[in-house]
């Protein structure tokens, strides 16, 4: 993590200890956020196929929503007496997952490694949540409102991988090549 020392001030009510310890689950968030933005636009560009403009055209919200969460988080963060590091080389330095690996390929594909996305960034924020909850319900608040939007992103994703019974072509991937895989191939079973 970039230099987190504990800051000097924090907002009233807080100790700055806690705020240290919400600064640096922040963080993680902004990074989060950051690369999803970027992710989410590499996959509008590099979508193909039949649904094509179906997706290219769902995830342009998506993408000035996470832009703003973004925002929020780096507001909240210096807020709380922290510095928002929002840059390219400590995103890509200090972040806990593997860089989308999905190129140009279509939009199922695409949408079943984006389900995987939104699966382990769903989980971090859930985690988040619960360790703010019990520091301050402030940042609680900004983080469930986030969650809430992330899990309807991926409910828009996964409408696009679900059967009529009920079942995800992505179930059971654990990576996002794995995700892109079995969405395809279930898309190309269902049209024979």
């Amino acid at each position: 993590m970039a230099s987190q020392a504990t800051p000097r001030y924090t907002v009233p009510g807080l100790t700055v200890e806690n705020a240290s310890t919400l600064i640096e689950l922040l963080q993680l968030r902004l990074h989060a956020l950051n690369d999803l933005h970027l992710t989410l636009k590499h996959v509008h560009w590099n979508v193909v196929g039949p649904h094509f403009i179906a997706v290219h055209e769902m995830l342009d919200p998506q993408v000035d929503r996470v832009r703003d969460m973004a925002d929020d988080v780096g507001e909240r963060l210096a807020a709380l007496g922290g510095v928002a590091h929002g840059t390219p080389g400590t995103l890509v330095e200090e972040r806990t997952w593997k860089d989308y690996s999905v190129e140009r390929a279509d939009a199922i594909a695409h949408l079943g490694a984006l389900d995987v996305v939104y699966t382990g960034l769903i989980q971090d924020v859930r985690a988040a949540v619960e360790t703010s909850g019990d520091i301050d319900p402030a940042t609680e608040d900004l983080l469930i409102g986030q969650l809430r939007d992330l899990e309807q992103f991926q409910w828009f994703v996964r409408a696009h991988l679900e059967t009529a019974g009920g079942t995800l072509s992505t179930a059971d991937a654990t990576t996002e090549a794995g995700a892109a895989e079995k969405a395809s191939k279930a898309s190309k079973a269902s049209k024979a």
